[in-house]
């Protein structure tokens, strides 16, 4: 088994590097069934100098490609297209594993191979979500860090030969969000399964949250709903529905925790910097979701009929 570890990065300089050296320090077995792993990365027009110091750094296993910022589906199809490897994982370039994250991976996949005859499967390791920079992997596994999706690309392990047949990820998702569960869609009409790898643990780190982040944040819920709008359009099922929040239920929800829009950024402003000033970001970024989510909604059904 040869590992190439894909990981597009766009401006994420101070802790690429930890993601990096965390993957350069991986341990195998002594009867490990990892012949060896590379570790592509795909810089898409980072301007942070990220380019010159790669270069200029040591990684053994790193290979380095770039673009001109065409968007994290592109550079991951970049990624798997220059790949050596017969196994791909996918992994953030803000994401810290630690010393048997490859080793876990091979072993859940080899298992399932050996006890079903077949490799129509993927694994997906756990992700814990962190603002702690000094020691991200420091961080506990916390409710909020639970995830249902079936495929992201935050952490999970596949033959590269079903990611070709599937038509790798689709260059239609231009803006934030939706590309990696749309492959999923493709990946499950194959008859690929999902095996959950918790051992495969890899701390995904942000900044803490803060007030001056809001803007930013509202702009992504409208750009992951116009790209939901996507998503819908090529597999209109109510799954997909459900996935993007664009149904009665959702807007019901959202409408009556937000009280139809009355909580908001400026209504919630004293509750989330008070909670922020409390050393609590994460709680306050939790209650943000509220009208976030009210943002994501409305933006949703505003897509779907522009696009109708």
């Amino acid at each position: 088994m040869f590992f190439s570890v894909v990981i597009p990065t766009y401006n994420r300089k101070p802790i690429l590097e930890k993601c990096l050296r965390a993957m350069e320090k991986q341990v195998f077995r002594a009867d490990t069934q990892i012949q060896n792993y590379e570790i592509v990365v795909v810089d898409d027009g980072s301007t942070d100098g990220t380019v010159a110091w790669l270069n200029a750094e040591h990684f053994p296993h790193v290979k380095l490609y770039e673009q001109h910022h065409k968007g994290a589906a592109v550079a991951r199809n970049l990624g798997v297209e220059r790949a050596a490897g017969d196994t791909i994982i996918f992994i953030d370039s803000d994401l810290v594993v630690l010393e048997g994250f490859l080793q876990y991976h091979a072993d859940a996949l080899t298992k399932y191979s050996s006890d079903h005859g077949n490799d129509r499967v993927f694994t997906y390791g756990r992700v814990v979500n962190t603002c702690n920079f000094e020691q991200p992997t420091a961080e506990r596994f916390k409710v909020t860090d639970y995830s249902q999706a079936f495929f992201a690309t935050g952490n999970v392990a596949i033959a590269k030969h079903w990611l070709t047949e599937a038509g790798l990820f689709d260059v239609q998702f231009t803006q934030y969000g939706w590309e990696d569960l749309e492959l999923g869609v493709r990946l499950k009409n194959l008859g690929l399964r999902l095996i959950k790898c918790p051992e495969a643990v890899g701390y995904h780190w942000h900044p803490p949250f803060s007030l001056d982040d809001l803007p930013r944040l509202i702009d992504v819920e409208v750009q992951r709903a116009r790209m939901g709008v996507v998503f819908y359009q090529k597999h209109p099922t109510l799954d997909v529905r459900m996935m993007i929040q664009m149904t009665w239920i959702h807007r019901a929800l959202w409408g009556l925790l937000s009280l139809g829009g009355l909580l908001n950024e400026r209504t919630l402003k004293p509750l989330l910097q008070w909670l922020i000033d409390q050393g609590r970001p994460q709680l306050s970024l939790e209650i943000a979701r509220i009208f976030l989510n009210w943002y994501n909604v409305n933006a949703v059904y505003a897509a779907y009929r522009e696009q109708a």
